[in-house]
């Protein structure tokens, strides 16, 4: 697959990334609430209990602090939004006072302190009225953003509305292994519409807060698993799924100016059969515990692409991370963060970079059993984290300069 720049990106990104952090969700590291469908989800045996998570909510001080010290700018977390409105007109003082608290702590520690309004889990209430394909969907998120922003605005420094949405509609309406567990082409092109939507929606209107706002986008590249017309065809067919659902908004004149910065996450490349069906890429690699390859190259087919497809912006990986064993995750990021400083030094504009994840935590239907964290559940530090904190901005001037000896 050969990518090329337009000849007016070809220029050095001269200053240092400014947002080196971290990123969680609140079901991940403080486990699901009664409230919200991920614990029925759980109750219900389609996932393993969460519990306290990693136990973040008891040691988010010391957490904050750790993060800080080694040396991240950053921290992004999401807000649980059935734990703040357990119904549709009632706030919950304690849960508003925890996360203004949470967010106080991390800003004390010295970090920039980042919030996502939606990661995975719904309010029950809202999941019961059919989510975002309910009748009152609009209403009720736009109402959550309106808390959000009153209640937490004075200590947010930067804003990722919506935790990937395709992956989202995928998962709970295509696949049907997240709540609400459907599986319909249909419904997943409405939920798709409506997630993304609500994200562009929302991104507008936190714009005014006067702090930065930054899309988180699952993007994957799709190539064709075999010579086939039928398998070019269906890769084709998800490339406008994964790309052109949320790209055709960010070009539209309504929402041209939502974001500050187009972020993503990035795991593998996907293969797609000729029945449509994913693949791991590459073909003859051997995946991880997850079911994909977790292939660094990938991540430099995502920047160019971004790019060529929305010129003249700001890009932010929004979350970098693998799951499994830290030989392979201090490789993976090694090579991650090369491909980062070389498409810098070709004028791709990344302006910050997001581990998944700072402290290992549940990870969803695989529970306790994929460790992503620079740090154990102990807060022992891996020597993956040694590599991302010699790679620090702070440490050596700008990007690429500890990670080269990690390389193999």
């Amino acid at each position: 697959m050969a990518d090329h720049l337009p000849p007016s990106a070809h220029r050095l990104i001269e200053r240092p990334i400014r947002w080196w952090g971290t990123a969680s969700s609140a079901v991940q590291v403080e486990g699901a609430c009664a409230g919200d469908n991920w614990y029925a989800w759980e109750r219900a045996g389609r996932a393993p209990e969460s519990a306290s998570g990693n136990g973040f909510a008891e040691r988010y001080h010391d957490d904050l602090e750790l993060l800080a010290r080694w040396g991240f700018t950053d921290h992004r977390l999401s807000l649980n939004w059935a734990r703040v409105l357990p119904d549709p007109d009632r706030v919950d003082k304690v849960a508003v006072d925890y996360y203004r608290d949470v967010l106080s702590a991390g800003r004390a520690a010295g970090l920039r302190m980042w919030v996502t309004l939606l990661h995975t889990a719904l309010p029950q209430w809202f999941a019961h009225q059919g989510g975002f394909l309910g009748p009152e969907a609009g209403g009720h998120w736009r109402r959550w953003v309106d808390l959000v922003a009153d209640q937490f605005g004075d200590l947010v420094d930067g804003w990722m509305p919506v935790n990937n949405p395709t992956s989202f509609a995928q998962k709970a309406y295509l696949t049907g292994t997240f709540p609400p567990g459907v599986r319909s082409l249909p419904e997943f092109f409405q939920a798709l519409t409506a997630v993304h939507r609500a994200d562009f929606d929302a991104a507008s209107y936190l714009r005014g807060s006067g702090r930065p706002v930054c899309s988180n986008e699952s993007l994957t590249p799709l190539v064709p698993a075999d010579d086939s017309p039928q398998a070019a065809a269906a890769a084709a067919q998800w490339d406008a799924v994964v790309w052109e659902s949320w790209l055709s908004l960010a070009r539209s004149d309504e929402y041209a100016d939502a974001f500050d910065h187009y972020g993503f996450s990035y795991y593998a490349v996907t293969a797609v059969n000729g029945s449509g069906e994913a693949r791991p890429y590459p073909l003859e690699a051997s995946p991880g515990p997850l079911g994909y390859v977790p292939w660094a190259d990938g991540l430099a087919w995502v920047l160019q692409r971004l790019a060529r497809e929305l010129p003249g912006r700001s890009f932010v990986v929004a979350e970098l991370g693998y799951g499994g064993d830290d030989e392979g995750r201090t490789d993976y990021l090694s090579r991650s963060l090369r491909h980062i400083d070389d498409a810098r030094n070709s004028g791709v504009d990344v302006d910050g970079v997001f581990f998944w994840t700072g402290i290992d935590n549940y990870e969803w239907l695989a529970g306790d059993g994929v460790p992503f964290g620079l740090f154990d559940r102990e807060r022992r530090p891996r020597r993956s984290a040694e590599l991302v904190r010699r790679t620090a901005p702070s440490a050596s001037g700008r990007l690429g300069g500890g990670h080269g000896s990690d390389g193999r």
